[in-house]
């Protein structure tokens, strides 16, 4: 008993095979030095196990002795097996206890705290439901657990935290320092900050943890702001940040898109001597990815290294994106091959490098290395997206709506990001079919009233020419609408040619309290353009800086000269082009050049090309608009030789497509297309060959309907 006494375990292990199996039942447990030598003997096995990963030899041991029969030791049992995840077992164990001793308050408390640190929510939150049904009071220890549980579960659970809440109230133990902690945590996450402050300032004694809570409440909802009063608050109460506290603040920094802030609180955090740790380095990397220029980004990698925080897996994460974000491929390569154990979010942030570096063939081929039935670490939701969104913004529609195809196959569901990157492919090919069918995914994964999808969802509808539909998700969305849902529908009446409903809507939204922005007048000048609406056109151009004070964009000024030329006020247009502010680019000068091809204006089309070529930009389209314009003039030399001058510059025209969608696959369609199709059981010369009788009907249904004209004009002349 003397090493036990003194602490001095090691030696009491090497001897422990000497004492007797029957030691801990002759030794009653109101005996304070065996209590004592029972406890150490029992702190002390678990590192053991550790070492030879058998956590049983204490279960057997504890067996062997006889303690299993008490409550209290089974509860530390329990504490043991949790602390390696073995969580079968610990539940086992919990419930082959007698009926008798599961009215130890300890047993429950250490079994959802099992449940609770090895991230097992619901079944925490399952056992104390049944600890309340048989009866079992709560205490300070129990709450903080299921309170943290509810935190962590999705928005089902709401209603629960909330019933926890008002029973710590009827149980007086919404004042224990920690139930009030976990409580700020949990409304925090459920961005109910209004409730957490309550509870906040209701609190008779705060602790670090409490105004730690606050301030990650405030940056989690994005309320930059109140994160700020409350970290003064916290200085003027005494309380001095800590390293966590200053790492709240660089996040609320970052989430609000403040950069330089970010990157200036964490050169003042250094100055202060607060210390460093990888979660704050990783925020601010995360911001130089964003916002910042690359050598922003290169100090911090080195400050990284010099610092040590490097090594750590969260920084080696964020370095993968900022080198990506930046471009630098090699870069990020290079980062994520020097990661000993890649976690899922390595391998995330290089597909998402690739892909947005317009790499997606290399994105999906890491990506399929990372789905090979080998690899310990599979693809997530994360990664299914990334690949995704990388064929969608690459200009592979089709790939990556197959590619959505075998995501939901392969069981992984979607989540709000990859619903609206497939809807937005889904409106880019006008497949309305697979737009309703994301829609009513969507609607069943309660995804429909998010503002992301649901602004995905308007612009699918309003792209594929179903505007009712458009506006039906429209009112739907009701308080969830943005800037952006006001944007889609005025655009979408507009792409149609409805431009005074574009209008009407664009006069709503300011009813409504949403301030225009650079696209809100790109959409509505575009409607009137569509529509002919000159006179509307105008007067919204002029309200652009009178009214809203925003300066028209180089977008602004190429919709009004297409307004205008397609009026056929060319002089006009060419007027406005002239006397712009700014350097006029190829967008006007483009919308300029294709007036006076429908106006065979061939004088001021010559001035107008000259101005494109004499730019550097050598685009096909000008030179075709100019060669078509000497052609409708009857200039047949000039628009061959414009023709030849393209040629000889490597300029040629992109043939058109167009494509169906036939059994869930979309089918492209080029010019000479003849077996491009084959790898899809299309048959190209059947359907050549049905397009030739469809195109004689039409020729003989056009001449009979020109016979018939010329019959009915005779009589009725004669």
């Amino acid at each position: 008993m003397l090493y036990a006494a003194s602490r001095r375990l090691k030696p009491l292990f090497e001897t422990h095979l000497l004492i007797p199996s029957n030691f801990f039942s002759r030794c009653p447990l109101s005996y304070v030095s065996s209590y004592d030598c029972l406890v150490d003997f029992f702190d002390y096995q678990p590192q053991q196990c550790g070492r030879l990963a058998h956590p049983q030899k204490l279960h057997s041991r504890i067996i062997v002795s006889g303690a299993h029969r008490s409550s209290f030791w089974v509860a530390r049992l329990v504490s043991v097996y949790a602390g390696f995840g073995l969580l079968a077992p610990a539940r086992a164990l919990f419930d082959e206890m007698p009926v008798e001793y599961k009215s130890s308050l300890l047993l429950w408390n250490s079994m959802i705290r099992a449940y609770v640190i090895n991230g097992c929510w619901k079944e925490a939150l399952s056992l104390y439901a049944r600890m309340r049904r048989v009866g079992i009071l709560v205490d300070g220890f129990t709450l903080p657990l299921v309170i943290r549980a509810c935190a962590m579960t999705d928005n089902l659970y709401s209603n629960l935290g909330r019933s926890i809440h008002c029973q710590s109230m009827q149980l007086e133990l919404h004042c224990n320092l920690h139930v009030g902690n976990e409580l700020i945590c949990m409304y925090g996450k459920r961005g109910q900050m209004s409730v957490a402050r309550q509870v906040f300032d209701r609190m008779p004694t705060r602790s670090q943890v409490s105004w730690n809570s606050m301030v990650s409440g405030f940056s989690r909802n994005f309320d930059c702001e109140s994160a700020v009063q409350m970290f003064i608050r916290m200085k003027s109460e005494g309380i001095e940040p800590n390293l966590v506290t200053w790492t709240s603040m660089l996040s609320s920094h970052a989430r609000c898109g403040q950069a330089e802030e970010t990157f200036r609180l964490f050169g003042e955090m250094i100055r202060r001597g607060i210390g460093c740790n990888p979660e704050a380095v990783a925020v601010v990397l995360s911001v130089c990815a964003d916002y910042l220029p690359p050598d922003k980004g290169s100090i911090l990698h080195g400050f990284a290294i010099k610092s040590g925080c490097e090594d750590h897996l969260i920084v080696h994460n964020a370095l993968i994106s900022v080198y990506g974000k930046h471009g630098d491929i090699e870069g990020a390569k290079r980062i994520f091959s020097d990661i000993q154990a890649k976690s899922i979010v390595s391998w995330n942030s290089l597909i998402t490098s690739y892909a947005e570096n317009g790499l997606c063939i290399e994105a999906y081929e890491i990506f399929s290395q990372l789905g090979d039935s080998c690899s310990e670490v599979k693809p997530n939701v994360v990664t299914w997206s990334a690949v995704i969104d990388g064929f969608a913004s690459g200009g592979r529609s089709e790939e990556a709506l197959e590619l959505f195809r075998r995501m939901q196959l392969a069981k992984v569901e979607p989540n709000t990001i990859t619903v609206a990157s497939v809807l937005s492919v889904c409106a880019d090919l006008a497949v309305l079919d697979s737009g309703r069918e994301i829609h009513g995914f969507a609607i069943r994964a309660s995804m429909h009233s998010n503002t992301l999808v649901g602004n995905s969802v308007i612009s699918m509808y309003m792209k594929c020419g179903n505007l009712t539909g458009g506006v039906r998700v429209f009112d739907m969305l009701d308080t969830h609408r943005d800037l952006v849902s006001w944007n889609s529908i005025i655009a979408g009446y507009g792409m149609h040619g409805h431009g005074r409903e574009s209008i009407a809507y664009f006069d709503r939204m300011g009813e409504n309290g949403f301030l225009p922005d650079e696209v809100s007048f790109t959409a509505v000048l575009s409607a009137c353009s569509h529509s002919g609406l000159v006179h509307e056109g105008r007067s919204l151009f002029n309200r652009i800086q009178r009214e809203f004070g925003v300066e028209p964009t180089i977008e602004h000024y190429a919709c009004m000269v297409d307004l205008l030329c397609r009026f056929g006020t060319l002089e006009e247009a060419s007027e406005i082009v002239k006397a712009m502010p700014l350097e006029p680019n190829v967008c006007v000068w483009g919308a300029l050049l294709n007036a006076c091809r429908m106006h065979r204006d061939a004088g001021m089309a010559e001035e107008t090309a000259a101005q494109i070529f004499s730019s550097g930009t050598e685009m096909t389209g000008s030179y075709m608009l100019l060669s078509n314009i000497y052609a409708s003039n009857g200039r047949w030399d000039d628009s061959a030789t414009v023709r030849v001058s393209a040629k000889e510059k490597g300029l040629k025209k992109v043939a058109g497509q167009s494509w169906i969608q036939l059994n869930q696959k979309v089918y492209a369609f080029s010019v000479g297309s003849v077996s491009s199709s084959a790898d899809h059981g299309l048959h190209m010369g059947e359907v050549y060959r049905v397009l030739e009788e469809l195109t004689l009907q039409m020729n003989t249904s056009k001449q009979l309907h020109k016979h018939l004209h010329r019959t009915s004009y005779s009589i009725s002349v004669c």
